[in-house]
């Protein structure tokens, strides 16, 4: 029996605004050095997942990047300024 559906409203949510995150901190994560980080990401071998806060999370969000069996996942506020790192 399929699960009902959650609903997602994001009409009034603001546009996110670009965020950059210090390639090197998650290379470093992932165990890799910068240019065989920069060349998975390339080649999408890399995989991202980005989440925005809500509710007292709001403005800050939630990146987590995967490659093989490793993850790094960083916290970051609207200027992309790392708060939590895990």
């Amino acid at each position: 029996m399929p699960r009902p559906a959650i609903p997602i409203d994001l009409l009034d949510a603001a546009p996110a605004p670009p965020i950059e995150i210090d390639g090197a901190r998650i290379a470093r994560g992932l165990g890799l050095d910068v240019a065989t980080f920069r060349q998975l990401m390339a080649d999408r071998k890399i995989t991202v997942l980005c989440e925005r806060g809500t509710g007292e999370d709001s403005g800050f969000w939630r990146a987590s990047f995967y490659h093989g069996e490793r993850r790094v996942r960083v916290v970051v506020d609207g200027e992309g300024k790392v708060v939590a790192e895990g």
